[in-house]
């Protein structure tokens, strides 16, 4: 769009269905290439990525021409439907319904970026859904709990 202007940063967190641990090190990194790839290919930008065994945190620079929902239908379905092609786990893999969304300003940014990559450090003292509970909180996001997140198999 001529004439539009934005600055629209927003750290996305989804986990896998049932926060199973099915992410491995052996090919996160590849994970990591391919959703960056879906999220630029869709013209935004990644300014930061990283994950653990159940989930996922991206930062990314969202342009105005794409809803939030669309892009991330696009990034689950694009990378489930990739891993699975792949092999990567037993059975099928599949990401969890839903995602957080938070909004960021531009000066607060490098701290964004330090947390996302010091996800490992991070999760040796707090779990993926106390994490999740926290950001919902601080960001003053209204949720039911039943709904946040599946049980796990």
């Amino acid at each position: 769009m001529a004439n539009t202007y934005t600055q629209i940063h927003l750290q996305v967190v989804f986990a896998v269905r049932s926060r199973g641990h099915l992410i491995r090190e052996a090919w996160k990194e590849e994970l990591q290439k391919y959703l960056t790839g879906i999220i630029q290919n869709n013209g935004h930008k990644v300014l930061a990525i990283n994950g653990m065994p159940d989930h996922y945190h991206i930062l990314i620079g969202l342009r105005p021409a794409q809803a939030i929902a669309d892009l991330m239908r696009d990034v689950k379905a694009g990378s489930a439907k990739w891993i699975n092609e792949q092999g990567y786990v037993y059975g099928r893999f599949e990401w969890q319904d839903g995602y957080g969304a938070f909004s960021y300003e531009k000066s607060a940014l490098p701290t964004v970026i330090a947390y996302i990559m010091n996800q490992k450090e991070h999760h040796r003292v707090k779990t993926f859904q106390e994490e999740y509970l926290e950001l919902l909180k601080e960001f003053e996001v209204q949720y039911d709990e039943k709904y946040l997140f599946t049980a796990p198999d």
